[in-house]
């Protein structure tokens, strides 16, 4: 079954970045122990991405020639235009999340749909009730502020917890499921 999964990072404070968008506090940690694991394995079942046009215009911005999901059809929500780096399997799409289901659905070919971020477009699938999963991986580091995890206009039904893992400097992976759809 296809779940759309939030892999994303968050400090302790629940942010994902700073107010202007910058990573540095999360960058310093590349390269811990379990990091790329956590990643080979989680990306390995991944067959559509889906990302915000922030999140799309970051990556371009710091790593304007390469592509980082490459063979991997990816969905960028945005109000924006912005152009796909050749080769890529990029789609622009305005609207509603719930709008695009079967095709994001179609793409990933029965494997799962990483909503990569940012906590805007997750929360909007979240407030949907399409987001399965969120795979967090807390970041020993206090921001104060900055834009936050998952940003929803409620709150949930409390999530399922399963599984923890620490991983190394200090950081901690957790994995909820979100309740069922009723």
């Amino acid at each position: 079954m296809v779940s759309f999964q939030y892999f994303v990072a968050s400090s302790l404070d629940g942010y994902i970045a700073t107010d202007k968008d910058n990573l540095a506090w999360l960058l310093q940690f590349d390269g811990f122990d379990g990091g790329q694991d956590s990643y080979d394995a989680f990306i390995a079942d991944v067959g559509c991405i889906v990302m915000g046009g922030e999140t799309y215009a970051w990556l371009r911005d710091h790593e304007p020639d390469t592509w980082p999901y490459s063979g991997t059809p990816c969905w960028v929500f945005t109000h924006h235009e912005h152009s796909a780096p050749k080769g890529a399997n990029v789609t622009f799409v305005r609207g509603a999340v719930g709008e695009f289901v079967d095709d994001l659905k179609d793409d990933a070919r029965g494997r799962n749909i990483w909503v990569v971020g940012g906590g805007i477009l997750a929360a909007q699938f979240a407030d949907a009730g399409l987001l399965d999963e969120l795979i967090v991986s807390v970041i020993p580091v206090v921001l104060g502020s900055g834009k936050p995890l998952l940003p929803m206009t409620g709150p949930t039904p409390p999530l399922e917890l399963t599984s923890s893992r620490t991983l190394g400097r200090g950081i901690v992976e957790l994995r909820y499921r979100f309740p069922a759809r009723t």
